[in-house]
C-alpha cells in the first residue's frame, strides 16, 4: 500500500475573468474541507466515512453548486442530487431531485446502505429521508440572492447558465459568451463553467471511494438529472480507483466517464494519471470536463480539458495542492 490519499473538487469550467476574491474564497474553502479530510485519514477513518464527511462541508457552504447555494431551476427552485460508492465491493447509493434534505450525500449513502436499491429519487427519496430521519429544511435554505439574480440573468438570455457565481453584472463579463456559443445536445449554451463538488479517498488500507454532489444547472428544466448521480458517469469506485467528474453533465453521462478511467487501467493496464489523460482526450467527443482520482496504491490525479478546475489533493507522504488553473 502507498498510504492514503485525497482530492477534492468544486467543479470544473472556471470562468477566467473570476475576480481575485472569489478565487480566493474557493482556495480557502478547499483548503479547509481537504484538510478536514486530512484529519479524519490521521484518525484512521475509513474511505466511504471521509468523502461523506467532505462532501457534507461542501454541501453545507454555499460557495459552490451543491446543497445550500444549489443552482435554480427555471422555476426558481432547487432540485439537488448526489451519488456516492464504496469501491471494496462496489456499493453504491445516489438520489436525484432532493428539495428539502439538507445533505444529499448523506441520503445517498442511506440509500445504500439502508435500502434495498441503489438509486431513489424526487418524491420517493424524499419520503424515504423522512423515514430514516435525515435533516429536511424548507427548499428556501438552498437559496441565495446571488443565485437569483443569476437566474434572473439566465432567463434574459433564454439561455441555461452554469457559474452561478459569476458576477451577476452581464453576460460580457463571461468568458464564453453569447456569441461564440458551446453547444450541449446540439442547442447552444451561452456560458460554461459548472460548479458540481467531488471527493474521492483511498485509505491507508487501500480501500478506494467516491462522492459527488450538486445542484445542477441554472435555469435547467424541471426534472433534469445530470451525471452527478449517476453510477459509472459521474461517480465511481472499485477495488482499483475512485473517481468523482465535473463538468458538461450530458457529454460525461454519454462517456461513462468515472467508470472508463477504471476501465482503461484494469483492461489497458495504465496507470491513474495514463487513463485519466487518456479517457479525457478520447471519451468526452468535443465535451468538457474534469476529474479527480486516487487509485488503491495511494496515487492521487486530476485532470481537465476546460480553463481550470477548482481542486485540491493531498497525500500521506506530505504533498498537498490546492489549485484553480493549469500548472
Amino acid at each position: 500500500m502507498g498510504g492514503w490519499a485525497i482530492a477534492v473538487h468544486g467543479g470544473a469550467g472556471v470562468d477566467p475573468n473570476l475576480p481575485l476574491e472569489c478565487q480566493e474564497q474557493a482556495k480557502q474553502l478547499l483548503t479547509r474541507c481537504i484538510n478536514l479530510g486530512i484529519s479524519a485519514l490521521r484518525s484512521n477513518l475509513s474511505a466511504i466515512d471521509v468523502v461523506e464527511l467532505v462532501v457534507r462541508e461542501l454541501e453545507t457552504d454555499p460557495f459552490f453548486n451543491s446543497g445550500r447555494g444549489s443552482a435554480l431551476t427555471e422555476n426558481g427552485t432547487v432540485e439537488m442530487e448526489a451519488s456516492i460508492m464504496d469501491g471494496p465491493k462496489r456499493r453504491c447509493g445516489a438520489v436525484s431531485g432532493l428539495t428539502t434534505v439538507k445533505n444529499p450525500i448523506s441520503l445517498a449513502r442511506l440509500v445504500m446502505e439502508k435500502s434495498p436499491h441503489s438509486y431513489i429519487g424526487f418524491s420517493g427519496a424524499e419520503a424515504f429521508a423522512r423515514q430514516q430521519g435525515a435533516e429536511v429544511v424548507d427548499n428556501e435554505y438552498f437559496i441565495t440572492k446571488e443565485n437569483v439574480g443569476m437566474l434572473k440573468l439566465a432567463k434574459e438570455a433564454k439561455t441555461i447558465l452554469f457559474d452561478y457565481s459569476i458576477p451577476a453584472t452581464g453576460l460580457d463579463k463571461c468568458s464564453a459568451g453569447v456569441d461564440s456559443p458551446i453547444v450541449m445536445n446540439g442547442l447552444p449554451i451561452s456560458v460554461y463553467a459548472p460548479e458540481t463538488v467531488g471527493c474521492v479517498v483511498v485509505d491507508s488500507q487501500g480501500r478506494c471511494a467516491a462522492a459527488t454532489s450538486t445542484g445542477g444547472l441554472m435555469n435547467k428544466m424541471t426534472g433534469r438529472i445530470g451525471d452527478s448521480p449517476l453510477i459509472g458517469a459521474g461517480t465511481y469506485a472499485c477495488d482499483l480507483c475512485g473517481v468523482s467528474c465535473t463538468g458538461e453533465g450530458e457529454a460525461i453521462i454519454r462517456g461513462t466517464l468515472a467508470r472508463e478511467v477504471a476501465a482503461v487501467m484494469e483492461y489497458k493496464g495504465l496507470g491513474l494519471q495514463e487513463a485519466m489523460d487518456f479517457v479525457i482526450k478520447h471519451r468526452l467527443d468535443e465535451g468538457h470536463a474534469g476529474l479527480i482520482a486516487v487509485s488503491k496504491s495511494g496515487e492521487v490525479a486530476c485532470g481537465f480539458n476546460t480553463t481550470g478546475m477548482f481542486r485540491a489533493c493531498a497525500t500521506e507522504d506530505g504533498f498537498m495542492e490546492v489549485g484553480i488553473w493549469e500548472q
